[in-house]
């Protein structure tokens, strides 16, 4: 205030983007209808209150080796954006192992730099991609008393493994008897 009115309020910065946000100081210059003037300091508080934009795709992932996989939030990001900047892309799941083969309906946390939050949804589809590995062994076996003999697979299995377990063990032959094998080309 002033007696003889006053003439101008002048900021020092009147103008706030995101690199602003925070509590910025700024002058404030008094100039009255004389020309005198005075300055006073104050705080401005600057936030973003506006949530970023959330865009999500289905991804597919593989397993390794070990049967297991960590899916990083960018895996089904497609684009999520926000004008001061995205700080973190959170899944609401994101490791998988064997027992997780197949679609899973999973929530991206998209946070800005000021901690807004929002989120969409999508499908990760977990694939096991991985061949077993098959270790095989010799067998000797006999023929019964009608010339024939059957051999089971895990005759000549010698530990096989895979991460996800094996399903079956099946060989080219199984049934043998009295006639000789065939002769290999050499």
């Amino acid at each position: 205030t002033v007696a003889c009115g006053i003439a101008v309020l002048t900021l020092s910065k009147t103008n706030f983007n995101c690199s602003n946000v925070g509590n910025p100081m700024v002058s404030l210059e008094v100039k009255d209808n004389d020309g005198n003037k005075a300055y006073c300091s104050t705080t401005i508080t600057v936030q973003d209150i506006i949530a970023p934009t959330a865009l999500c795709k289905n991804a597919t992932v593989q397993l390794d080796a070990t049967g297991n996989v960590t899916v990083p939030g960018s895996a089904v990001d497609n684009g999520s954006s926000d004008v001061c900047g995205i700080a973190a892309l959170t899944l609401s799941k994101t490791n998988f192992n064997c027992s997780n083969v197949g679609s899973h309906l999973v929530s991206l946390e998209v946070r800005d730099n000021s901690g807004n939050k929002t989120y969409c949804s999508s499908t990760l589809t977990v694939q096991d991609n991985i061949a077993p590995t098959a270790v095989c062994q010799n067998a000797t076996v006999q023929l019964d008393a009608t010339g024939n003999v059957t051999v089971p697979a895990s005759a000549v299995n010698n530990g096989s493994t895979d991460a996800c377990g094996i399903a079956a063990l099946a060989q080219s032959e199984t049934a043998y008897d009295c006639t000789p094998p065939a002769a290999s080309a050499v």
